[in-house]
């Protein structure tokens, strides 16, 4: 095993870590110091720059900039409240209706969006005042929104799963989005579980306003936001175009969705535009680095490495799903999702590949992972927006964070255990 490239990559990217360096940077460099190892500082520069560039040389990836576009479109068109409305109808006098309604919106709004971040700061800056004004904590509030902000990123249009994709080596995106649903809304449902539970124990308000009377008229209110997910899969589904052309449709529908609500301007779009810029960039230069690093450890022979060693501890299909599970939770914790998929896809895919698993259920099960890492400290980002959106300090959520943490962690299992959850509706639609 090549343990001095290993040890080399692992401690150079923890020392930039630790300095400050930007997670990008810090991937960049230790890939760069690792390859200088075999073939020379400035070979490996060279070499480097070059996998770099040609990395992002892909009409997948076309889809990262549409999707952000749209969702950026999506946050400031109204789309949000009017999904917040139509969630209230039909669970608002539930007992914790409020908490159902915050998590179902940020279900239906980051499934439209394909945003955590997104989800998140929309919904939350209407829920976490509603919630706090009925009589709930703001830490529950807040505990709810963040980890019903990652559901967005398993149901389907999702960047990230986009990303595996590229990662994996051309697993069908049609096949990962279709997947998605089933581990997604369950998992959206488990918190619900979880939010009843906790509300009943509270004793929170029962929201008596609500009416089934005005479930119509909010349907059809919210409607034209949830035909966007008709026209996106179903798009797919039927091979009327890519998942691409279909982001490129996104855009146009929320552009024309937001103007005819009157939520922009054109005056704002400019402006709407520029933050798609920014957003996109950090990604994709972050898409180019994880894609070097990758191509380092490759050439190294580590993944191969790594999967044999694996492989020698146990040839059962469970065991080494639960030790790929435990490590992809503890970096989830120290890594943002966009370069975990792209470092880790190659090292595990060929382990599971070999003991008969499915690409698509592993990439469900791999995102699930790191969804649960974007809600912990240190490097959770929708943690953080979450926090910052409900105006609470870190510690004060922690602990309400907790139930919602192990019922996310149940419903992995049962994701990991039973393939079915997340194969059956590819193989009905013969994806």
């Amino acid at each position: 095993m090549h343990y001095i490239e290993l040890l080399i990559l692992l401690l150079s990217f923890l020392l930039f870590l630790s300095l400050g360096v930007p997670v990008a940077y810090s991937i960049g460099l230790s890939a760069l110091f690792t390859l200088a190892i075999s073939i020379g500082l400035s070979d490996s520069a060279t070499t480097l720059s070059q996998r770099m560039v040609t990395s992002l040389d892909s009409f997948s990836l076309l889809a990262v900039p549409f999707f952000i576009l749209s969702g950026q479109l999506m946050n400031k068109g109204g789309i949000a409240l009017r999904l917040v409305d139509f969630a209230k109808v039909m669970v608002g006098r539930f007992p914790g209706g409020l908490a159902f309604v915050n998590i179902i919106a940020c279900m239906l709004f980051g499934a439209i969006s394909g945003s955590a971040v997104a989800a998140a700061s929309a919904i939350g800056g209407f829920m976490n005042e509603r919630m706090e004004k009925e009589g709930y904590d703001k830490s529950f509030g807040a505990a709810v929104n963040i980890t019903s902000a990652t559901t967005g990123l398993i149901i389907p249009p999702s960047n990230i799963l986009i990303i595996y994709s590229l990662a994996s080596g051309g697993v069908s995106i049609a096949a990962l989005f279709i997947a998605g649903y089933i581990p997604g809304i369950l998992m959206g449902l488990a918190l619900m579980l979880v939010a009843a539970v906790y509300s009943i124990i509270k004793k929170y308000p029962v929201d008596k306003t609500v009416h089934i009377s005005q479930f119509f008229r909010k349907f059809l209110s919210a409607f034209p936001s949830l035909f966007l997910l008709v026209i996106v899969i179903g798009g797919i589904i039927a091979g009327i175009f890519t998942a691409t052309e279909a982001s490129a449709i996104a855009v146009v529908y929320t552009l024309i969705l937001a103007f005819v609500y009157k939520e922009i301007s054109w005056k704002e779009v400019p402006g709407i535009l520029l933050e798609t810029v920014k957003t996109t960039s950090i990604v994709l230069l972050l898409i180019a680095t994880s894609i070097g690093m990758s191509w380092v450890m490759s050439f190294e022979n580590i993944p191969q490495d790594i999967s044999d060693s694996l492989l020698s501890i146990s040839d059962n299909p469970i065991v080494i799903l639960i030790i790929i599970n435990l490590i992809l939770l503890f970096v989830g914790v120290f890594m943002d999702m966009t370069p975990a998929v792209l470092i880790f896809t190659p090292i595990f895919l060929p382990v599971v590949t070999n003991l008969g698993m499915d690409p698509v259920h592993f990439g469900i099960i791999m995102i699930m992972n790191l969804c649960i890492g974007l809600c912990t400290p240190p490097v959770g980002s929708v943690l953080f927006v979450g926090c910052g959106v409900a105006e609470i300090s870190i510690q004060k959520v922690v602990r309400p964070l907790l139930p919602f943490f192990l019922m996310m962690l149940v419903v992995l299992l049962l994701v990991t255990l039973f393939p079915e959850l997340s194969l059956w509706l590819p193989s009905l639609f013969d994806l």
